[in-house]
């Protein structure tokens, strides 16, 4: 367990060091956006870029590592959404914002550092490939939901799945993560190595993105709190940090997932819940103060039940 917390603990603890620094004003105000984009244009590409370069890609099924994380997914969110509205009679739109509370795990900036301290290489080989399609379909189903929920609720007119498609296409195509993928696999696929002075300038990039990007969402959290809806809140919480893993696990099991890329799945299903749900809610002014409760809950019990994961796991 000792082994567990020394990969977990540290992960948290530079998460409350990013809140602190924000909440103090040590730092001059919008430094996160600043190192936020320095992380994600930057520092997580070149991340990324690297692992596929030098990974061993074997004859492991990206299909099947995306089938059995959105298995999990699809199973969270429509429980979420299903006891918001029948239980806590929520309108469609919060059932929505409640579903998505319990299934966007925050993987660039909490699980790519995680799943490297914790699993390794491998691991991030197959976190990799599901950050290139999580974002846009978790953002995409999110959208189109909540624009029909908006449909129903307010009679507003919804923009369809072809307009919302259009969109997530667009950002998806734009987005470093997803370029650096696509550039690691050719460089790795056409056999090119990495000459020594550029790895000299890579190596020590890669090296601060998990560090950079734990501050930067830590110092990102400040914005959020415990704002109510605190009981829905609990409930999209243990759905996130419990009931996501729990169905990856399975669904890994079942496919037959390699050891480590399972490993990575189920890490990554468990870490807290990504400030992407409080952007939906913000957009539609739809339960903005359960997406923030759940950011923020997660991160707090996080340490917790992501150690306990990690323990189960080995």
């Amino acid at each position: 367990m000792s082994a567990v917390l020394l990969s977990v603990v540290p992960i948290f603890v530079l998460i409350l060091l990013g809140w602190v620094l924000a909440k103090a004003r040590i730092l001059k105000a919008g430094a996160d956006a600043v190192l936020g984009e320095l992380v994600f244009k930057i520092a997580l590409p070149v991340l990324i870029f690297r692992t596929f370069a030098h990974a061993n890609l074997g004859e492991a099924s990206a299909v099947k590592l995306w089938a059995a994380y959105f298995i999990g997914v699809i199973v969270t969110w429509t429980a979420g959404t299903f006891i918001a509205r029948r239980f806590f009679k929520r309108d469609a739109k919060v059932g929505v914002i409640a579903g998505l509370s319990g299934a966007f795990a925050n993987n660039v900036f909490i699980g790519l550092p995680l799943v490297d301290s914790f699993v390794g290489p491998d691991g991030l080989v197959a976190l990799s490939l599901l950050i290139a399609v999580h974002l846009p379909l978790m953002m995409m189903a999110g959208l189109i939901l909540m624009e029909r929920a908006a449909a129903k609720e307010d009679g507003t007119a919804s923009q369809g799945v072809v307009a919302v498609g259009r969109l997530v296409v667009r950002n998806l195509v734009r987005s470093p993560l997803v370029i650096a993928v696509v550039v690691g696999l050719l460089f790795n696929l056409l056999g090119f190595s990495l000459p020594r002075i550029a790895s000299a300038v890579i190596d020590p990039i890669a090296q601060v993105a998990g560090p950079l990007a734990l501050l930067s969402i830590g110092m990102t959290l400040e914005k959020y709190s415990l704002r109510g809806e605190l009981n829905l809140a609990a409930m999209s919480t243990s759905f996130k940090l419990l009931l996501l893993p729990a169905v990856v696990l399975a669904a890994s099991w079942a496919l037959a997932l390699p050891r480590d890329w399972a490993m990575a799945l189920v890490l990554n299903a468990s870490i807290p819940t990504g400030v992407n749900a409080w952007l939906v809610a913000e957009r539609f002014k739809a339960g903005q103060s359960l997406a923030a409760s759940t950011i923020t809950l997660t991160t707090l019990l996080g340490v917790v039940t992501v150690s306990l994961w990690a323990w189960g796991l080995q």
